[in-house]
């Protein structure tokens, strides 16, 4: 089946255009999907965003760490439980959401450039399954259970 490798070579081609052009707002590889998950839902826990984005906490924790260093946003203690930390843009983190947001529109337009809206309803549908069922192996594999192949 060809079907994966197709999404990843998209995935991949637009994640590599992202990184080339986001450099220039001092983001480094992949941290624009985290600084707009933060932007979009402020006051997420670490873990929450990590499950979100589907990647393991360390590299979580990591992003997060530099897109602090770096500015983008700011942890805050909880009120209720100071253990808990959330996580807010911090206005320069608000002041390059906008450009992510045009940047992801535009490849979004250019790669369903000549799908009808039906198409591109369908493939949305279609792409909504596909991520639900590979979920379940990724929660079953996160928890340290291994595959039957």
């Amino acid at each position: 089946m060809e079907i994966l490798r197709e999404i990843g070579m998209i995935a991949r081609s637009l994640d590599s255009i992202s990184n080339i052009e986001f450099k220039r707002y001092d983001l480094a590889k992949g941290q624009y999907l985290y600084l707009v998950r933060i932007c979009e839902n402020p006051g997420i826990i670490q873990e929450k965003l990590a499950e979100l984005i589907k990647v393991d906490r360390t590299s979580a924790a990591r992003a997060i760490k530099k897109l602090e260093i770096n500015g983008f946003i700011e942890k805050k203690e909880d009120e209720h439980n100071r253990k808990i930390k959330k996580l807010f843009p911090t206005e320069k983190g608000e002041g390059v959401y906008p450009f992510i947001i045009r940047e992801n529109e535009h490849s979004n337009s250019v790669v369903l450039k000549g799908f009808s809206d039906k198409e591109v309803e369908n493939l949305l549908l279609l792409l909504r399954r596909a991520r639900k069922n590979a979920e379940i192996d990724w929660e079953f594999v996160k928890k340290g259970n291994k595959r039957n192949y």
